[in-house]
């Protein structure tokens, strides 16, 4: 949404000020394969959730692009694609982590990564007791999944978070069904909703605040994977 919790907090003060709908564009929420994996979470279909496994990150290129600069970008991976992760351990559980743990590395005389963080590594703790494992790199191969583990089996997405060709499976006991579900495109769905909202006076499913939320964990976890110890947030 931003670079800092403070510009956040500024667009969404200026929003209401204005009288405007304010969405944050969190496209994942608004399209069915992910929609499903908070149904299946939630309804308890397999079980009580119990751990939450998501990578996401790629090997990036040009040393000289935006996302690479710290006054642009507001940190390295875990600002870019770090988010997904963290987004999907928050709407899967429905929760707000209470904990976080980090780490984070930079290869030694990596041109890329001159001000910004390669990788982190990150914990989050939920009131529920679900733990969180979760990680965003610049720096390896590409991933883009998470897996909800549950008491009787579980469900995951990989890849999770692509444009198109997103696939779920689902683990009961032994044996792992494929689901397929219907294919949306990502921006039309939610620049629709944020369309209803205007017209029909509600507030969006992702508004400011949700991006706020974000950037202040984030901050929590890159103080946690600076000064060694887990935040309580």
């Amino acid at each position: 949404m931003a670079n800092t919790p403070a510009d956040c907090q500024a667009m969404i003060d200026a929003s209401k000020q204005a009288g405007r709908k304010l969405m944050v564009a969190y496209r994942c929420r608004y399209e069915p394969y992910n929609q499903e994996m908070i149904k299946l979470a939630r309804e308890q279909e397999l079980g009580p959730v119990k751990v939450i496994v998501a990578d996401h990150g790629f090997s990036i290129g040009d040393p000289t692009q935006w996302r690479l600069k710290k006054d642009l970008a507001g940190g390295g991976s875990m600002m870019d694609i770090g988010i997904y992760s963290l987004q999907a351990a928050r709407y899967v559980t429905g929760e707000e982590p209470v904990e976080v743990a980090a780490m984070s590395y930079t290869t030694p005389g990596d041109e890329r990564f001159k001000e910004v963080e390669e990788a982190t590594n990150f914990q989050l703790r939920f009131p529920s007791g679900v733990l969180a494992n979760c990680t965003s790199s610049y720096g390896y191969s590409g991933q883009n999944r998470y897996r909800v583990v549950t008491t009787k089996g579980w469900f995951e997405l990989e890849p999770a978070t692509s444009y198109t060709g997103l696939r779920m499976r689902v683990r009961r006991g032994n044996a792992i069904e494929e689901r397929s579900l219907r294919v949306v495109d990502h921006f039309a769905a939610e620049m629709d909703h944020l369309s209803e909202c205007v017209m029909d006076g509600k507030e969006p499913l992702t508004p400011g605040e949700e991006g706020l939320r974000d950037m202040k964990l984030i901050m929590a976890i890159y103080e946690a994977a600076k000064t060694g110890r887990t935040v309580k947030v």
